[in-house]
């Protein structure tokens, strides 16, 4: 599956089939500036069913000044200051991106990295189909600006940590450039208890912009892959989820990070949701078609009716099986005329009777 026809299904359903989910594994900087450990990410991640790997494109001194302070979990990553430990990950560049987007075009999968300053979007924006919008910067107007104006592509935007009011404000600017766009609920907390995951919020953002693809970017221990179902339930069309190669390996986010083994395991969740979830038209299943002749009821004659009787309520009652007349059709029954003597007890069919 492509990212585009995520898009293109949002518009063109009209249904609330919610098709299956386009996963994206959030490779970040767990490859810590190895080429070669980013490429054997690219891999798992393909062999493991995501459609996307993304990374992130940074330089330490563009999008963190030498004073910021942490936010994440020290316990697992126990540097202090964000410059400091983006400086530890900040390697890759223009040549090394370029050789993973030819990694994934190799193995079938869709890369993606998101930007963090102009010099890196404008190189990454011809080797992608889609524009990544952090949540850190949903409220960096002038950056998303140049993004929209210069990329002209479909806008994952990241919601974490913002207000409604600043969603909709960023939605209107994006909106302007007539580009599509996909809400992803997100916690910005590093990793997210389960029970500070609140996917309740996708509904929320459902609610005020039905129009837009819905998007859950996750942040919580992979475990058994429940929340990512949850949030497919809730109808998130596109899922990122961080993703290593490692979990056992200490610091940045390879902690809160799913591997190929986890995906496999989601992959196979999903597999069983979608065969309980079935089809999203309602209708009546063959399967139904015998319970519905005989599970539900006919008009039934409560007593003998003589030839020639004109059909009252007090005449009628409604039993099993669904053969004869409907219930919902008594009223049109009664008054016509009976054309045979009719035994109590008998489903009642038109043929037996005619109209004054």
């Amino acid at each position: 599956m492509k990212i585009e026809q995520v898009f293109e299904r949002n518009k063109n359903s009209t249904s609330c089939d919610l098709g299956e989910p386009y996963i994206i594994a959030e490779a970040g900087v767990n490859h810590e500036g190895d080429l070669d450990t980013a490429k054997l990410q690219i891999e798992q991640a393909a062999d493991s069913g995501c459609y996307a790997i993304k990374f992130q494109t940074y330089k330490a001194d563009k999008i963190a000044s030498k004073d910021s302070p942490y936010y994440w979990d020290l316990k697992e990553e126990p540097t202090e200051s964000q410059y400091q430990l983006f400086k530890k990950y900040d390697k890759f560049w223009k040549k090394e991106y370029e050789a993973l987007k030819v990694h994934c075009d190799k193995h079938n999968i869709e890369f993606l990295s998101t930007p963090f300053d102009t010099e890196s979007f404008d190189f990454l924006n011809d080797l992608m189909p889609v524009i990544k919008v952090s949540s850190s910067d949903l409220n960096n107007l002038p950056f998303i600006d140049y993004m929209c104006r210069k990329g002209g592509k479909p806008i994952l935007l990241s919601t974490g940590a913002s207000y409604l009011w600043e969603v909709q404000r960023t939605l209107e600017l994006i909106d302007s450039y007539g580009l599509d766009t996909c809400l992803m609920h997100c916690v910005l907390n590093y990793p997210t208890p389960d029970e500070h995951a609140n996917l309740g919020m996708m509904l929320d953002l459902k609610k005020h912009f039905p129009e837009k693809v819905l998007g859950y970017s996750d942040h919580t221990l992979p475990k058994e892959m429940e929340t990512l179902l949850t949030s497919y339930t809730l109808g998130a069309q596109i899922i990122e989820k961080h993703f290593t190669h490692d979990k056992s390996l200490k610091g940045n986010d390879h902690y809160h990070s799913m591997d190929k083994n986890d995906m496999i395991v989601f992959n196979k969740k999903l597999d069983a949701l979608m065969a309980k979830m079935g089809r999203y038209d309602k209708t009546v299943l063959n399967s139904e078609q015998k319970s519905r002749a005989n599970a539900r009821r006919s008009l039934i004659a409560a007593v003998d009716i003589e030839k020639g009787t004109m059909i009252e309520l007090k005449h009628l009652t409604w039993k099993r099986p669904a053969s004869g007349i409907s219930p919902e059709l008594i009223e049109d029954l009664v008054g016509r005329v009976t054309t045979r003597n009719i035994e109590n007890d008998t489903v009642l069919q038109w043929d037996m009777f005619q109209k004054t």
